[in-house]
């Protein structure tokens, strides 16, 4: 229990061994969050003692943190690349392997001066909203099925200053029907791909974000085979390509692919040496 009158080092150590014999991984970063989030001060810098308010404030984040609520959904906003994204229950975490993908989807766009651009399985807009940090000129269309993530991927569409992206509800599944052929010049995604097996076995905080963002039938791959089939003909020709894939998916996401005709298919990895980039472009006949 954190108590009125302790001081910032103690409290620190405190919520940091609770969250510890808890199970909560990286502790110690999450004990120092927190405590940011309950004083509004650095625990390395204060000195002065909690107030009743501050302690009964960090007292109810630790509880939360402890109970394995994620630590992105306590603080309300989580960094992607150089901006903040508001995030919360009901809505995927951005995670920093997905930083990968749009540094992979931006680097499809070079030589073209104003690209038209489709995100589909938006959750928070980190994706769209990343492609336009590296292209700012790029229109950018972001699809989101979810009524809770849609209300996340709308704020973040309004607030970001300098960054603007359309968001649309829709469904991946049927949405290819409503599309042109041939108007854009990229297509990224950072769809579920979790296999049935894979969602009985996640993590505690993992668990308490949306199943609708991670499960993807028993193979994992229902959403890349909607993508494979249906969306190249929205693409102009030579067209881009990006999507996330699960690490162990790089394979069997590179046969659909080439089953249904993409070409000049590759890979990417993330940060930490696992596949999680594929990207692909249409043919350019």
């Amino acid at each position: 229990m954190v108590n009125e009158g302790i001081l910032p080092r103690a409290a620190l150590r405190q919520v940091e061994a609770r969250l510890t014999e808890a199970g909560c991984p990286d502790a110690d970063f999450d004990a120092a969050e927190l405590f940011r989030l309950a004083v509004g001060a650095d625990a390395r810098l204060a000195t002065a003692p909690l107030t009743a308010a501050q302690a009964a404030q960090l007292e109810a984040l630790t509880a939360r943190r402890a109970d394995r609520e994620p630590l992105q959904y306590l603080c309300g906003s989580w960094p992607f690349l150089d901006f903040e994204l508001a995030v919360g229950p009901g809505v995927l975490c951005p995670r920093a392997d997905t930083e990968v993908v749009a540094e992979a989807a931006a680097e499809l766009l070079r030589g073209v001066p104003h690209p038209k651009v489709l995100d589909l399985c938006a959750g928070t807009g980190c994706l769209g909203l990343g492609v336009q940090r590296f292209c700012p000129a790029a229109e950018v269309t972001s699809l989101e099925k979810s009524p809770a993530a849609f209300a996340y991927l709308t704020r973040n569409a309004r607030l970001l200053n300098g960054l603007h992206l359309t968001p649309v509800q829709g469904d991946l599944f049927t949405y290819w029907e409503t599309l042109p052929e041939g108007e854009l010049d990229l297509i990224v995604s950072n769809p579920p791909y979790l296999t049935a097996a894979e969602m009985g076995q996640l993590q505690p905080e993992v668990a308490q974000e949306p199943a609708m963002a991670l499960a993807a039938g028993e193979d994992g791959l229902v959403f890349y085979r909607a993508l494979a089939e249906h969306y190249q003909r929205a693409l102009r020709p030579g067209g881009a390509l990006a999507l996330e894939i699960g690490w162990q998916q790089r394979e069997a996401v590179t046969a659909l692919l080439e089953a249904n005709g993409w070409v000049g298919i590759a890979c990417r990895k993330d940060y930490g040496g696992n596949d999680r980039a594929i990207t692909a472009r249409r043919s350019g006949k």
